[in-house]
């Protein structure tokens, strides 16, 4: 049977999502529970892979198992040899034809930022941090720019595997509480670094240093070094991929609304 699984888990402590030989990977942990639970050898497919530092609300997997065990038992049981900042959030039974990656319509990311003169401490890793003020309305007039199927080569890290940089940005949304900012983002799909090498930008232009219409210029220069600075990967978090309906999937978690 192939199994569908809803995982968060807190990033900091892990070198991203993707199995690799130090076995410090969240894949890593996840397939070590999900092994011990089924009394078999586990191998799990991802919607989206994050990179060092980047948390999850809603990263879905699956998986294919001889196991038999209830949705619940999935979740429970996983849980109990996970660490504490990794969780199954829900577990479902899907059609074999079912793959959480080519049948994700978007996929959603946040970043959190705080704004202050004081570097977070309680929210230290888990939120960006810029210690000069920022104007919303010039970030949003730069995020308006991005909006639409783009050549997103600027905002594209050198390692970056895909095969092409034409993605499809969905929207953009930008919200401040206190001295939190909460960006989102929802696209068809995400280059590497690509929300970070974003950020960087709106940062610029939110500080002042750079006006709502350099975004443009960035964007159609199709060329890395023309954008800012990749930004910390600490506020980033995946909030997982939608679905079609018919695969009767959840399309958020309660950890959703957590963030600040």
């Amino acid at each position: 049977m192939r199994v569908a699984l809803g995982i968060s888990y807190d990033g900091r402590a892990y070198q991203g999502w993707q199995s690799q030989l130090s076995g410090l990977t969240v894949q890593d942990r996840l397939e070590s529970a999900l092994s011990q639970l089924a009394a078999q050898p586990i191998t799990t497919v991802c919607a989206g892979r994050t990179d060092a530092g980047v948390h999850a609300l809603m990263q879905v997997v699956h998986f294919d198992t001889s196991a038999q065990r209830r949705d619940v038992s999935w979740v429970r049981g996983t849980n109990t040899h996970l660490p504490r900042d990794i969780s199954v959030e829900w577990a479902q039974a899907v059609p074999d034809a079912f793959h959480c990656r080519a049948h994700a319509l978007t996929r959603r990311y946040a970043y959190v930022l705080y704004v202050s003169p004081v570097r977070p401490s309680v929210y230290a890793g888990r939120v960006g941090w810029v210690m000069h003020a920022l104007d919303i309305e010039r970030m949003r007039a730069g995020a308006a720019r991005l909006i639409g199927e783009h050549d997103f080569s600027s905002f594209r890290a050198a390692q970056c595997q895909a095969l092409s940089p034409v993605k499809d940005m969905r929207s953009i949304t930008i919200d401040r509480r206190g001295a939190f900012v909460r960006f989102e983002f929802e696209a068809s799909a995400f280059l590497h670094h690509m929300i970070r090498n974003i950020m960087g930008c709106l940062i610029a232009v939110g500080g002042g240093k750079r006006p709502p219409e350099w975004i443009d210029t960035v964007l159609h220069a199709r060329e890395r070094r023309s954008a800012a600075p990749t930004f910390a990967p600490d506020g980033l978090y995946f909030l997982g991929p939608r679905y079609d309906p018919r695969w009767g999937l959840p399309e958020r978690t309660a950890a959703y609304d957590g963030l600040p």
